[in-house]
């Protein structure tokens, strides 16, 4: 691989990454940590939204119903088994094949992008009724009863793998869930700068040129959408690890909204402007939470309309134009200097 800035981006995003995971249990209070967990989980389903969006050109409007089956699949099955390892794996699987059966219908199906957003939203309006309405204790899978709109309490927390009575502090989970979405980022730049991400990327700008040189579009867009969901659920066990409770509400409009706009605020096209733009919305959020003058929904629309009108491109992007111009101008201006110099 040729290092270029791109490269030492990647590096220093990780760099801090490390920096965040180790410092934030050195300086943040127990609350603090709890509430740091529900950043990375926000930064987590951001992510999956800005890599089927941004890269893969897909437009999902439906991005919670693989949140809410990942923290539902979760919960059940950690209820059941009671080793939480499987509860994550079963919370990374249950979407991931979703998606790929949902995928395989919509892209080799031939269902334009339109319909495609439409499909996904209503996806997610049908398993918010379903859920919503297995109130009672006949609604129940194995030991875990789905409790309707009430949702599923005492969710069990993370264990150590194998080890049933050692469950994780609020201080270890937190290890967990940003050694994961740090994981998850490298695997998905490593991805990008590899074959399958540049032909992803080719279908994205043109999928008509890149299906003449012999990509099957279709094959490359159900992956994509399988990596997408594959990653919201895994963001849904987090969540599920940071409140101990899961209800319906998951799958309502309003996660599928927000995801869009972490998006948008963060950066389209990039993977860490999603990241960014999930954690300081959540944080946005939550202090709007505190207070009840205004509905923090209406203000996250406010934060939606002003930066598609002032910022379209979005935080990262702007920041790093601003920086590369900077660059450009001082590298100008030093070549300046050393023609006229004697």
């Amino acid at each position: 691989m040729k290092f270029n800035s791109a490269w030492a981006g990647f590096i220093a995003v990780l760099i801090a990454g490390l920096v965040v995971l180790f410092a934030v249990p050195q300086i943040v209070s127990l609350f603090g940590i709890v509430q740091m967990t529900v950043f990375v989980a926000m930064a987590m389903y951001a992510l999956s939204q800005g890599f089927l969006w941004g890269f893969g050109g897909i437009m999902c409007f439906g991005q919670a119903s693989f949140l809410g089956l990942g923290a539902y699949a979760y919960a059940i099955t950690a209820i059941n088994l009671g080793d939480t390892s499987w509860g994550m794996l079963a919370g990374v699987a249950v979407p991931a094949i979703f998606a790929l059966l949902l995928g395989y219908f919509m892209f080799y199906g031939r269902i334009s992008d339109a319909y495609i957003g439409v499909i996904t939203l209503t996806v997610s309006v049908i398993l918010f009724q379903l859920i919503n309405s297995t109130s009672g204790a006949q609604y129940h899978i194995g030991q875990a009863e789905l409790g309707g709109f009430n949702g599923i309490p005492s969710v069990p927390t993370l264990n150590m793998p194998g080890d049933v009575s050692n469950v994780l502090s609020p201080t270890g989970i937190w290890y967990v869930s940003m050694a994961l979405l740090i994981i998850v980022y490298a695997l998905l730049r490593l991805a990008l700068a590899s074959r399958f991400g540049r032909v992803v990327i080719a279908i994205r700008e043109n999928e008509t040129r890149a299906m003449l040189l012999g990509y099957d579009a279709r094959l490359y867009k159900l992956l994509s959408f399988t990596i997408s969901a594959a990653i919201a659920g895994l963001a849904g066990c987090i969540y599920d690890n940071w409140g101990g409770f899961i209800s319906p509400t998951i799958f309502g409009l309003a996660m599928s909204a927000e995801v869009i706009i972490f998006v948008l605020v963060g950066g389209l096209g990039t993977l860490i402007g999603p990241i960014l733009g999930g954690v300081g919305l959540q944080y946005v959020m939550n202090l709007a939470g505190t207070q009840h003058k205004v509905d923090p929904n209406l203000g996250l629309g406010v934060v939606l309309v002003a930066f598609v009108l002032l910022v379209p491109q979005g935080v990262v992007p702007v920041i790093r134009d601003k920086a590369m111009q900077l660059f450009i101008r001082r590298g100008a201006k030093a070549a300046r200097i050393q023609e006229t110099s004697p």
